[in-house]
């Protein structure tokens, strides 16, 4: 309870989480996210500064997953992601004026081999050792509302490590987790009669659908695949294929750029590192991205950008340059942008020369996987 910024909201905002035990003596966790009208609207000011790329930004962070781990057991996600994954886009059946994408990165690569190496690179675009911005400054300056949710219990990966400020903050965030429990979200905990994650996509599914006129960004972080075994992911497979599936159908994806990421791939000690698989496996963790192009044919140089960027060999450095690129839009690269980009790192947006990529300017990474 030392963090003020908890704090902070306890005493300027009506509580957004509940326990009510009057039905039952097991308890119930009621959610309500309360729509911030104020906020709504000054936010809505800021829109008029910038023309960004991508009006919604939804990214869901699941810690230590690679590529493959990710094909073995998100079998029904990567379904959501498939359908659309084609070069020339398919439309959707509901709202045929849409058009969307979806990209697999096959040279995703970490940067060290756990988190606190990777995080800071992807939302500060530098090494948690050098004090950059966090990404929410930039969001909330061009008029975004942020949301983040997750399952750990400390207040994210970045923020443990770093003095912080307001900026940092999100207008909405809703953490759960038993603490009992290291990583508390390892396995498959029952909350009030509720598996825990199912609190977090509720609480985003609220958020995204309260502030559905408003710029977005949003952050969904799960450690649920943060395990020996390689088995848990499955379990919440189907939940986070209902996650998209319900934006989706709800026409709350329109305009929106997705990222369904990791840092690096698994990574927990266990008889699994003996196998030749796993010690690549490690360092090449999973990036799909689906793209809602709302301009059509005035995005074509840039889809080809990213269909190449597919066999590229790219970092965090160059997630976080392409989250600035869809916040900043036409202005990224420009005045606007100076002194915010990472420097080892190129929006996907852009074309990337695989000549001046190699893994030796990456170091520590392990120069074998990246051949």
């Amino acid at each position: 309870m030392n963090n003020f910024s908890l704090l902070q909201s306890l005493s300027t905002k009506k509580p957004e989480i509940s326990i009510d035990f009057s039905k039952n003596t097991i308890g119930q966790i009621n959610i309500n996210l309360n729509f911030n009208e104020t906020l709504s609207r000054e936010r809505r000011k800021l829109e008029n500064l910038n023309n960004p790329f991508s009006k919604n930004i939804l990214i869901l962070y699941i810690d230590s997953v690679s590529r493959a781990y990710s094909i073995r057991q998100l079998k029904k996600t990567l379904k959501f992601f498939e359908k659309f994954m084609s070069y020339k886009g398919n439309y959707n059946k509901m709202f045929p004026s849409e058009n969307f994408h979806s990209f697999q990165f096959f040279k995703y690569h970490s940067f060290k081999h756990f988190t606190t190496g990777n995080y800071p690179i992807l939302f500060y675009g530098n090494h948690r050792n050098k004090r950059n911005k966090y990404i929410t400054l930039h969001l909330k300056k061009n008029g975004y509302i942020t949301g983040y949710s997750a399952d750990n219990c400390f207040i994210d990966f970045v923020r443990s490590y770093h003095d912080f400020t307001f900026d940092d903050i999100y207008d909405h965030q809703y953490v759960i987790c038993d603490p009992n429990k290291i990583p508390p979200s390892s396995e498959l905990n029952s909350f009030y009669g509720r598996l825990h994650f199912e609190y977090m996509f509720e609480y985003m599914e609220q958020f995204w659908k309260k502030y559905k006129d408003n710029r977005k960004f949003s952050l969904l972080l799960t450690n649920f695949a943060h395990e020996g075994s390689i088995e848990m992911l499955k379990y919440i497979d189907n939940r986070i294929y209902e996650y998209f599936n319900k934006l989706f159908n709800d026409n709350l994806l329109k305009d929106t750029s997705i990222f369904l990421l990791s840092d690096h791939g698994v990574a927990i000690p266990s008889i699994y590192y003996l196998t030749q698989f796993f010690k690549y496996e490690k360092d090449l963790p999973m990036l799909y991205l689906l793209i809602n192009d709302r301009k059509n044919v005035s995005y074509e140089l840039q889809y080809n950008h990213l269909y190449e960027n597919q066999q590229t060999f790219i970092t965090g450095f160059d997630i976080y340059d392409t989250i600035i690129h869809l916040i900043y839009g036409s202005n990224y690269g420009t005045k606007a942008t100076k002194g915010i980009l990472s420097k080892k790192g190129k929006s996907l947006f852009t074309k990337i020369d695989q000549k001046k990529r190699s893994p030796k300017k990456y170091k520590p990474m392990t120069k074998k996987v990246c051949k």
